[in-house]
C-alpha cells in the first residue's frame, strides 16, 4: 500500500522491520524516499511516530510528497516526519533528543558512512534503555584493500563501504551494543561484471540484517558469552501475524505459550527491552549455571525466506525483463553524479556526502573521478551487481503491486 513512486526510488538490501512495534518511536537513518517509513508508520499505527532522516534534498522531497496519500490510504494521519541531517550526527538535530528512540532502523545506508563508529555512538545516544538498532548492510567476509574500498563505482554499489563482518562486531562491542545478532542466514551479494569481480578477487560480499540492543544499567548488562541461569522465556503470542510462532534472529524461535529454557543475555533482550510486552521471562542471575550449553528448537523458516526465484517484468521494449526478487541497490548514475558535486565543492564550499568537517571521520577517503567526456546523463551505467535475498518486503511489495493493478 506504499504509493509506487516511493516503492520505485527504494535501494535497500533487507527488511530491517521487526513486527508487534504498534505505538513505538521509530528512527530511519538515511531513509532515502522513506519506503521503510511508510511501512513503519503502519506497523506503528496512530500511536506511535516515524522519523526519517537523509541528506538528500530530492529523496526527502519525494517522501514528504506522498504522505496525504499514504494517510488517506491508511484511514488515519501517522506521525511520519522527514527531517534533513547526518547520521553520524543525530543529537544536533532539533527534532530529536537523546534516549528518546524505541527502535532505529537502516537500510543499505550505514556502509555509505566513512565513520561507522560515529554512526553507531549516534545511535546508542538516541536510543532509549532497551531501544534497539536494527539495520541491514552489505557485509565483506575480509577486509578491504584501498583500491576496493575507494573504488567509485563498488561505493555506488554500496561494496567499497562494506566493512569484514568480525570487525563490526567488535565495533559493536566498543560502541556498547554488545551481543549483536544476526537475523537470518546471510543472503549472497552476485556481482555481474567480469571487470568488477577480477577487481575485488575472491571476496564475498553478504547482505545482513542484525539487531543490537542498548543496555547501560548494570542489573540488565549483556555478557561477552553465553551464560546459563536456568531462565526460562515464554511467547506470549501477541504479534499479529506470528501468533502461533516468532522468531528473534537466526538461532531463537519461540511458540506461544511453550516455555524455552534460554541464555541470560536472551532473557534479558526479551525481557527488558521493547519486546517484554510480547514475553515472560521467568527466573533471574542469582545463580549461575556455568555455560549456556541447551540448543534451542530449531528455527523454522517461512517459505518467503528462502524463496529465491526469478521474476519478470515487462519493460518499454517487447522482450521480458529477468530481474531476481531482491532488493536492488543504489544506482550508480546517482552516486557518481553525487561524487562530482563532491569535486567541485572541495574547490568551493563544503563537500557533499563527508560528515560535517569540524569532527572529521579517520576513515575519510578521497575517492577517484572516473573520467568522462559527456555529461553523466548521457553515459550508460549497466548494472552491476545484484542481490540474491529472500525477504518479506519482497512479497509484500509485489502484493501491493498486483492488488493496485
Amino acid at each position: 500500500r506504499v504509493p509506487k513512486a516511493i516503492r520505485d526510488r527504494f535501494y535497500g538490501c533487507g527488511v530491517p522491520l521487526p513486527p508487534g512495534i504498534d505505538g513505538l518511536r521509530v528512527l530511519d537513518l538515511g531513509c532515502g524516499s522513506g519506503r521503510d517509513c511508510y511501512v513503519a508508520a503502519r506497523l506503528v499505527g496512530p500511536t506511535g511516530e516515524v522519523v526519517g532522516v537523509d541528506m538528500t534534498d530530492e529523496q526527502l522531497r519525494v517522501a514528504r510528497e506522498f504522505v496525504p496519500e499514504y494517510a488517506a490510504t491508511l484511514g488515519y494521519s501517522p506521525h511520519l516526519r522527514f527531517v534533513k541531517g547526518y547520521i553520524e550526527f543525530l543529537a544536533q538535530l532539533p527534532e530529536l533528543y537523546p534516549g528518546t528512540i524505541d527502535l532505529c532502523i537502516s537500510n543499505n545506508a550505514v556502509n555509505l558512512s566513512p565513520n561507522k563508529e560515529l554512526v553507531l555512538r549516534s545511535v546508542f545516544e538516541m536510543l532509549r534503555e532497551g531501544g534497539e538498532f536494527q539495520f541491514s548492510d552489505i557485509y565483506a567476509d575480509r577486509r578491504l584493500p584501498n583500491h576496493v574500498r575507494t573504488h567509485p563505482v563498488l561505493m555506488g554499489e554500496c561494496l567499497g563501504g562494506a566493512l569484514y563482518t568480525e570487525d563490526f562486531k567488535r565495533l559493536c562491542q566498543r560502541v556498547g551494543f554488545v551481543d549483536a545478532r544476526q537475523v537470518s542466514a546471510p543472503a549472497p551479494v552476485r556481482i555481474e561484471a567480469p571487470e568488477l569481480r577480477d577487481l575485488v578477487g575472491a571476496t564475498q560480499f553478504y547482505s545482513i540484517t542484525f539487531r543490537l540492543f542498548k543496555f547501560a544499567r548494570p542489573a540488565a548488562v549483556l555478557e561477552p558469552t553465553r551464560e546459563d541461569y536456568g531462565q526460562v522465556a515464554v511467547y506470549r503470542g501477541t504479534i499479529e501475524g506470528q501468533r502461533a510462532r516468532t522468531r528473534l534472529d537466526s538461532q531463537w524461535a519461540f511458540e506461544a505459550q511453550r516455555p524455552v529454557l534460554v541464555d541470560g543475555n536472551t532473557a534479558v533482550i526479551l525481557g527488558e527491552s521493547w519486546m517484554r510486552r510480547h514475553f515472560e521471562v521467568r527466573g533471574d542471575r542469582s545463580q549461575h549455571f556455568g555455560g549456556f550449553a541447551a540448543q534451542p528448537p530449531p528455527v523454522q523458516l517461512e517459505p518467503w525466506e528462502t524463496d529465491h526465484e526469478l521474476e519478470y517484468e515487462i519493460g518499454n521494449g517487447a522482450d521480458p525483463v529477468v530481474r531476481r526478487r531482491g532488493i536492488q541497490p543504489l544506482p550508480t548514475p546517482y552516486f557518481l553524479t553525487g561524487l562530482r558535486a563532491q569535486a567541485d565543492a572541495r574547490s568551493g564550499s563544503a563537500s557533499r556526502r563527508a560528515s560535517p568537517t569540524r569532527d572529521s571521520p579517520p576513515h575519510t577517503m578521497s575517492l577517484p573521478m572516473p573520467r568522462a567526456s559527456a555529461p553523466m546523463r548521457e553515459q550508460p551505467f549497466p548494472r552491476l551487481s545484484s542481490f540474491s535475498i529472500s525477504q518479506s518486503n519482497v512479497r509484500a511489495e509485489n502484493a501491493g503491486l498486483r492488488s493496485s493493478n
